[in-house]
């Protein structure tokens, strides 16, 4: 029977085109889950939530947060299950107000821009909003919901909140009354519990990204403060914007822009960094979500999630070509320590994962988020929902190809940049390095794997001569990660994988 109502939901999965819905650039498909017979997932940035069972399909437009037209939704995947519940988060625009084009300036105005946490009741097919809030400022916002983890102790849920301007932090939400309560006032966009601890990432996410880990006693409510520790290959991490994190091996996975920090503190390990595909890009695992599966992990590295679409300072342009670089596919990536491998190859993002009866199920899209001025009355995105066999995790991994300029932003270089990399070679037969440089130099190879507790790379040094220079990475295993001597600014590299 379970296996005739997956047939009738995957036969009402559609794709969804540009619609209605004011807010910057596209939304996505976000919060899939498949809980109780029942395929929840938000659309954004319609603002509409899609219940999908096995008699009905329905569409809930946030229309108990405030009049229509909505828009917005979640962009980052705040959603949680506990007992026959689905508990779904984000922020919403009821009604939206776009406020046009004039000036070379197109905006919206966030005046009825709300946060929320909402119920769905899979026994009963009913929505219920838990608690909505609003500061109705035309230009600020309240924290949005970007992730929601369940305190089973307290029978509450746990609100991590980054993204706004006021009521950042994280907060208790008793899922029964509504009433909510502030935990912490640090800025947090994700968390993950390992044992009866919550582990939260602290830190402005689009400005200096993650800062330290914040822990949580679920039972005594006390919490502890974690510096970041060390990378294993020695370079320097910049910009570590906290996309996911998740609970897995007893210790915490923080997935940021360049690799991930895994630790546990409370055993003697700390939060040191994992470099991996650090292309000095935004490409990062953002506005995605973790998915425990096979007793590992599943994460997806986003090449085009956020970017500037017009730039109108030297500052912006700077940023608009970290942004819209594009230096890679998004992979889809199995982390099974010391394992970690590329299971799949696919466009701009990767917005949502979810399992049900041995399919795994992506929500994708062909545009980013952008910002500043250039908001549209329309969601610009095509986005569809992609479904995989579970057996991809056990397969050769697919053939793949970076390239990217060596002249890594100069913001990046003041702070230390030039160790780039961190490609995971498990399963790729003929790998190799392709460096068009414009001077002789010397390349520094980092090697490592992700056996925990983590141990520091192995390196080997290479002579690279100016012009074009292939390198055969057949002998290395695990991850590698890449450092020129001298700085080429005018150099590229191209790494292929098969």
């Amino acid at each position: 029977m379970a296996f005739v109502v997956i047939i009738v939901i995957w036969n009402r999965l559609n794709r969804f085109p540009p619609r209605y819905g004011p807010e910057w650039g596209s939304g996505g498909i976000f919060g899939l889950r498949y809980h109780n017979g029942v395929l929840y997932f938000t659309l954004a940035f319609e603002a509409e939530a899609h219940f999908i069972r096995e008699d009905s399909y329905r569409i809930y437009e946030f229309d108990l947060v405030g009049d229509k037209p909505t828009s917005g939704g979640d962009t980052y995947n705040a959603v949680e299950v506990v007992d026959e519940f689905i508990y779904f988060g984000g922020w919403i625009h009821a009604p939206a107000i776009y406020e046009g084009k004039g000036d070379g300036k197109a905006t919206i105005s966030f005046v009825n821009k709300y946060s929320h946490v909402h119920e769905y009741d899979t026994e009963n097919d009913s929505v219920r909003l838990v608690w909505k809030e609003s500061i109705h400022h035309p230009r600020e916002w309240a924290g949005e919901v970007s992730d929601i983890i369940y305190n089973p102790y307290m029978d509450e849920l746990l609100l991590a909140r980054e993204d706004g301007h006021k009521n950042l932090g994280v907060y208790a939400l008793d899922r029964r009354t509504g009433k909510i309560r502030l935990l912490s006032p640090e800025p947090s966009a994700k968390g993950a519990l390992v044992h009866d601890t919550a582990f939260f990432g602290i830190g402005n996410n689009f400005t200096e990204g993650l800062r330290e880990i914040h822990a949580l006693d679920l039972v005594t409510g006390r919490w502890e403060k974690f510096r970041l520790g060390e990378s294993v290959d020695g370079g320097k991490y910049v910009h570590p914007h906290l996309g996911a994190m998740g609970g897995a091996y007893n210790r915490a996975f923080a997935f940021v822009r360049g690799g991930i920090f895994i630790g546990n503190p409370f055993n003697d390990e700390p939060f040191d960094f994992v470099r991996l595909f650090d292309f000095y890009t935004f490409y990062a695992p953002f506005r995605t979500n973790v998915l425990h599966t096979g007793g590992g992990i599943l994460i997806a590295f986003n090449s085009h999630h956020d970017a500037f679409y017009r730039p109108r300072t030297p500052e912006e342009a700077e940023f608009s070509r970290f942004t819209n670089t594009i230096v890679g596919p998004s992979v889809l990536v199995y982390i099974a320590p010391p394992m970690v491998k590329i299971v799949g190859t696919f466009g701009a993002r990767i917005t949502s994962l979810e399992k049900a009866m041995g399919k795994l199920l992506l929500g994708t899209n062909t545009t980013p988020n952008v910002g500043a001025l250039d908001a549209t009355p329309f969601d610009t995105g095509n986005r569809d929902i992609v479904l995989l066999d579970e057996k991809i995790l056990q397969e050769r991994p697919p053939a793949v190809s970076f390239s990217l300029p060596l002249a890594f932003p100069s913001k990046a270089m003041e702070l230390g940049a030039g160790t780039f990399g961190g490609i995971p070679l498990d399963g790729y037969k003929e790998p190799r390095l392709i460096l068009k440089a414009s001077r002789d130099n010397e390349l520094t190879i980092y090697e490592y794997d992700l056996s925990l507790p983590l141990n520091s790379a192995d390196e080997e040094k290479f002579d690279v001569k100016k012009g074009r220079n292939v390198i055969d990475l057949s002998s290395f295993s695990g991850i590698v990660s890449f450092k020129l001597e001298e700085p080429d600014f005018k150099g590229n590299a191209r790494i292929d994988l098969r």
